[in-house]
């Protein structure tokens, strides 16, 4: 049975939800910003495709049983489909730096064994989020970046274009075009004016198997007009994501900086180990950082006691969850 709890409460939470689900499930969110009325749709759908492939790999029967591969390739899966989607900033779609270059950043993580791969700066890889499962399963490291990380993935054969160009959009493009070398005022407008720009979609996933095994992804092409360099909290374990099967996973998304000054997604997982329930877990998190640095963002959760939780203190955050009996989504929060 699908328990709900959808409200508008809290200091200054936007929107909540709240799913007891079964197993296998994922969940899957597209970016907390304040998303044009003509995206809703589009993005809304995506995600929704997004999570049904990633639950299509929860339900594959490997040869010897479930493993905590299973999750992995899940959420790997529905990263990689909307790296794929140029509406979305990670991959092909990317927002521009202040040169305007691609610098794409990316994050999975295995709850089962804490195992887990990043990248940062990388501007030929056609899916980063693949790049960092490499990362996790082909070396001893745990963030490989810029030139290294390509190399690497040239060595291991990893689906890359010819020119940074290649991953360019035109929505991106545009976007880069009206806010040129004005990074701050893009972040004030994007989080918390409400402004009408086009590609801020930061992605992620998190997924549990039929064992409890947990895995949670993350891939972002960072902030319009952002320094060339720059790295943003979704490389970062324990900011952008983290995934501990013996509680749960999380991905998050929203302003890097801020992100990252409180750790969000690590302290979302340390609220259940300290006792608190998920949707609460997120709920204080989002609110700790809004109150402390003044950073908007949203988060979802798996636990291993079968619960999903989803939080958000933007306006929209794109969502959605898919296991065997239950299929949920939203992006209002309002």
């Amino acid at each position: 049975m699908v328990v709900t709890t959808l409200e508008n409460v809290g200091r200054h939470t936007t929107y909540r939800a709240s799913y007891q689900v079964d197993f296998p499930c994922i969940i899957v969110h597209g970016g907390a910003w304040n998303i044009p009325q003509n995206r809703t749709q589009h993005t809304l759908q995506a995600v929704q495709s997004a999570a049904k492939r990633g639950l299509e790999k929860l339900l594959e029967k490997p040869q010897n049983g479930a493993t905590p591969s299973s999750c992995i390739e899940a959420v790997e899966c529905a990263v990689c489909y909307l790296e794929n989607d140029a509406m979305f900033d990670a991959g092909f779609g990317s927002c521009l730096c202040a040169n305007g270059s691609v610098e794409m950043d990316a994050l999975i993580m295995d709850g089962s064994t804490l195992r887990s791969g990043a990248v940062a700066c990388v501007s030929r890889v056609r899916n980063p989020i693949t790049l960092a499962k490499a990362v996790m399963e082909k070396t001893p490291h745990c963030l490989v970046v810029g030139q290294g990380a390509e190399l690497l993935a040239q060595e291991l054969n990893i689906p890359m274009v010819d020119s940074p160009l290649e991953m360019v959009s035109d929505v991106a493009l545009k976007e880069w075009e009206s806010i040129h070398n004005n990074y701050p005022g893009a972040v004030d407008t994007l989080f918390l004016q409400g402004g009408d720009f086009h590609s801020h979609e930061t992605v992620g996933a998190v997924a549990i198997d039929s064992l409890g095994n947990i895995a949670c992804a993350t891939s972002t092409g960072g902030i319009t007009g952002k320094r060339n360099g720059r790295v943003g909290d979704s490389p970062l374990i324990g900011c952008g994501g983290y995934s501990d099967s013996r509680w749960g996973g999380v991905s998050v998304t929203g302003h890097g900086e801020s992100l990252m000054k409180v750790t969000l997604s690590r302290r979302i997982i340390f609220g259940l180990e300290s006792g608190q329930e998920p949707l609460v877990a997120v709920e204080n998190s989002l609110e700790e950082m809004l109150e402390r640095v003044g950073g908007k963002g949203g988060a979802i959760l798996l636990t291993r006691q079968g619960k999903a939780a989803i939080g958000f203190t933007t306006s929209r955050m794109a969502w959605a969850l898919c296991s065997p009996l239950v299929s949920q989504s939203g992006i209002d929060g309002h």
